[in-house]
């Protein structure tokens, strides 16, 4: 197992290209990281599309509901998990470049289980969208995700763990 500082607080997501860890946030948003993981664990977000990925903003992922099966992958963006929204967890912390951010729609307190990683600072979202995590290691793989919205050969989180988990 790889040396993490705080395995419980570690998400190790698999790529085409690699691995992407992220360390989430939970002293600043702990309903979001807690969800996370518990989507995590439950093998969830494996196979899950980035179905929202434009160039120098974000790339957008985790419709566990529409996100997987072909039959609704026209659909992804539209969906959740079976589990509540959660309300907002709004914080000083700005959306730097691989910020881990919580989408959700126009209401603030929608947020499930879709989230976008950006690709540079977009310190215009500050305040309207919680971020919860960011990533340490694998930037690089995010870089090169498929663009589009959706993109017409989509890429997928191969595997996400805990890394406590791992």
């Amino acid at each position: 197992m790889a040396d993490y500082k705080d395995p419980e607080n570690t998400i190790v997501m698999e790529l085409k290209g690699g691995t992407v860890v992220i360390e989430l946030l939970p002293d600043v948003a702990p309903k979001h990281s807690e969800r996370m993981k518990e989507l995590a664990r439950a093998g969830e977000y494996d196979g899950v599309v980035f179905h929202r990925v434009i160039d120098g903003f974000m790339a957008q992922t985790g419709d566990v509901a529409n996100g997987k099966d072909p039959m609704t992958l026209r659909r992804a963006g539209t969906g959740g998990s079976s589990l509540p929204d959660l309300p907002a967890e709004f914080s000083k912390l700005p959306h730097d470049r691989g910020t881990l951010g919580a989408a959700r729609s126009q209401n603030p307190n929608s947020a499930n289980s879709q989230f976008f990683i950006n690709f540079k600072d977009n310190h215009f979202l500050n305040g309207q969208y919680t971020v919860y995590g960011r990533v340490t290691s694998g930037m690089e793989h995010v870089d090169a995700i498929t663009r589009g919205e959706p993109p017409a050969e989509p890429d997928v989180m191969v595997s996400v763990k805990v890394a406590a988990d791992v």
